[in-house]
Order: structure tokens, then C-alpha cells, then sequence
């Protein structure tokens, strides 16, 4: 028998080996949960979609399960259908904005105990669901500078809320609501409600949903 048969025959094996494990090796699932912001990031140039093409398709499974109009507690009652269900490795959870804004556009929002409460009730069953969880604060509602903002103080309540409840559960926090207000100082001169992050002063534009995949990034992978 030639050298390169023997080479070959000694090799093959292992080929096999490395042929079969690539083939049993599950991407890791992620799922972005949240509002319109979300469901508006899996569009091309979204921040999901901008997280998607960052990571190898091989190793990640990257979707977006956002509903416009979303508060903390619809999050709750479609969980189980729109996420459970998927058997998602990793979730995170982007919402609270409509949660506070609606208070004041549709006399719908979230009081804050509930708002805790339905919180910690995603945390749990998430968990529960054997995924892991990453927690995002609400990051603007109006982007003028130093408090002035007509919800600034309510959205910085409820954010502060999830920074709590990510120490709580020891979980991974993406600080958006304190990113975009330190990101508005540097480059906010003229003190504008919309344009440097957002399109309204809520939804994203393209340095905004740049700005939150990189955040976002180091937290998923």
C-alpha cells in the first residue's frame, strides 16, 4: 500500500469525526423580545439584523419576536407562543417605553409595581424555560438634553426599576437609557427632541440601531 493510501486511510476517521460533529452542532438561539423598536430592528439596517450579520449563522440563530405598541405585560401573555415555544438559548428583553409613554398618549400605560411585577414574572418563566436572560433599560422618549424631556423623570424611574431587577437575578444589563443620554451630551448641541438617535425621538434611525447592536453585541455572544 502507498504512503498516501496509508495517510488516507489513517485520516479518514477522523474526517468522519469532524464531518459528524459539525453536523450535531446546534447555532445558538437568540431571541430579541420586545416593542415596535424591536420589531422595527429586524428590518435591513436594524439593530437585530445588524446583530445578525456580526454573528457567524453557523453558531448563531438570530430572530426577532417585537409587537409595536407592546408593554411589559403583553410581553407576559404572548411569551409562551412567541418565544417559550422556540426553545431559545438566550433572550433578551427590550421593552418599557410604551410602558411610560402611554401613560400620556393613550392613558394606557403601566403603573410601576405592576410594571416590577410582570417584570420579574418574564424573568422567572424565561428562566424557568432554560434560556438565559439579558435585560435592556427603555432608552429615550425625547432626546433634548438634561432632564428636559417631558417623561425624563418617569422613564428614568422605570429604567432604574431594571437596573434593580438585573442585580436581583444576577443577570446581564444592557444600560440603553443612560447610553443614549450620555451619547445626547457629547453630541446634542443644539438640544434637538429628535434626529440624533431616533427618527421621533423614540424609533431609531441608522446611528441608533448601530449604536444598540454594538451595545448589544458583546452581551449575546
Amino acid at each position: 500500500m502507498k504512503p498516501i493510501q496509508k495517510l488516507s486511510l489513517l485520516l479518514a476517521p477522523f474526517a468522519l469525526l469532524i464531518l459528524f460533529t459539525s453536523m450535531n452542532i446546534k447555532p445558538k438561539k437568540i431571541i430579541f423580545f420586545g416593542d415596535s423598536i424591536t420589531q422595527m430592528g429586524v428590518a435591513p439596517g436594524g439593530y437585530v439584523d445588524l446583530i445578525r450579520k456580526a454573528l457567524d449563522p453557523l453558531k448563531y440563530e438570530v430572530t426577532g419576536a417585537g409587537i409595536g405598541g407592546n408593554k411589559v405585560y403583553d410581553l407576559y401573555l404572548r411569551m409562551e407562543q412567541d418565544v417559550l415555544l422556540k426553545k431559545p438559548d438566550l433572550v433578551v428583553i427590550y421593552i418599557g417605553v410604551n410602558d411610560v409613554w402611554h401613560k400620556q398618549s393613550m392613558h394606557t400605560g403601566t403603573d410601576y409595581d405592576k410594571f416590577i411585577s410582570f417584570y420579574q414574572a418574564l424573568i422567572n418563566k424565561i428562566q424557568a424555560g432554560g434560556a438565559k436572560v439579558v435585560l435592556c433599560t427603555p432608552a429615550v422618549i425625547g432626546e433634548k438634553k438634561n432632564g428636559a424631556n417631558e417623561m425624563d423623570a418617569d422613564l428614568d424611574k422605570y429604567a432604574a426599576a431594571i437596573r434593580e431587577l438585573a442585580v436581583k437575578n444576577k443577570l446581564p444589563l444592557c444600560d440603553l437609557r443612560n447610553l443614549f443620554k450620555d451619547y445626547g451630551v457629547q453630541n446634542n448641541p443644539s438640544d434637538l427632541a429628535k434626529g440624533i438617535l431616533t427618527t421621533d425621538g423614540v424609533h431609531l434611525n441608522d446611528k441608533g440601531n448601530q449604536t444598540l447592536a454594538e451595545a448589544l453585541l458583546p452581551l449575546v455572544r
